[in-house]
């Protein structure tokens, strides 16, 4: 399995008093991400107070168009793989899936589509995107990144193990690390050191729902209150272009709620699959 490592650009955005918006994956999908850039509207959030986890282009059919509506909108966003495989015209998209799995092959036509339909300024603009993005709310630090502070396109997912996730945090120079990539939200406590991931816009949590992922941090008196919300947008408007852009599977899963293939998955969350996600608020604090 390839690795990008994350040696690069940090944006820094501060002590942050109020709340912040972050989501991930917007995959192409530009009917949920127009609804996403709504609800924050309906929130009271500005861009300033928004942060994107990456992978602006993958599954579905709009890339172009949900790209420029990322830039238009002004927000703050991470680099994942896929616009790091798009600023340097890689030939595919560097996601991570063995070589030969469903993952991999499926991702063939996906990132091709996507490679032909991103201009030059777009993919420079990828290419001038941080590696991560850190604040501060209360007394915690937060790191962004993608996958994993070390890797771009590791997966970690909520039954991954806890040491690899505090080996991770340690590299972080940070209390809170805000992971993307894996396309499943959770947040962890991990003895004094927090593990969160927004989920994504673009495609389902593979639980068996038409629903994005969002989440909110809100400074509170004693710490900070994460939680996470679904997104609900008309699916069937991407469900259509998807196919007729050929990528009938994400397509279906656009609308059934479910993924094509589970090769990345481990085993607890294969076991989800297609049961609906709940996700309680997390509160951290002194």
């Amino acid at each position: 399995m390839q690795r990008y490592f994350h040696l690069g650009k940090v944006e820094t955005l501060g002590k942050i008093d109020r709340k912040l918006l972050v989501f991930g994956g917007p995959y192409s999908n530009l009917a949920s991400t127009e609804a996403m850039r709504s609800k924050a509207a309906e929130l009271g959030i500005c861009a300033g107070h928004i942060i994107c986890t990456g992978d602006l282009a993958a599954y579905c059919a709009e890339p172009r168009q949900t790209v420029e509506l990322i830039r238009d909108w002004g927000i703050h966003v991470v680099m994942g793989n896929c616009e790091q495989s798009l600023a340097l015209e890689k030939p595919d998209c560097g996601c991570g899936f063995d070589e030969g799995s469903a993952c991999s092959v499926l991702s063939i036509g996906w990132y091709q589509y996507a490679n032909q339909a991103i201009d030059l300024d777009s993919r420079r603009w990828m290419g001038d995107l941080p590696r991560s993005i850190t604040f501060q709310i209360k007394d915690y630090r937060f790191r962004v990144v993608h996958g994993s502070v070390t890797s771009i396109n590791q997966f970690v997912f909520p039954s991954t193990p806890t040491d690899i996730k505090s080996r991770q945090i340690k590299r972080a120079d940070a209390e809170v690390v805000i992971g993307g990539h894996s396309g499943i939200p959770f947040g962890q406590l991990i003895e004094d050191k927090i593990w969160l991931n927004a989920g994504v816009i673009g495609l389902p949590a593979n639980d068996g729902t038409s629903d994005g992922w969002y989440m909110v941090l809100e400074p509170v008196d004693d710490g900070c209150l994460a939680s996470w919300h679904r997104l609900q947008y008309d699916a069937r408007i991407s469900h259509g272009s998807t196919l007729a852009a050929g990528m009938s599977e994400y397509a279906q899963a656009l609308t059934d709620g479910l993924w094509p293939s589970m090769d990345i998955l481990p085993v607890d969350e294969r076991a989800n699959q297609g049961r609906r996600l709940d996700i309680a608020p997390l509160h951290f604090g002194f």
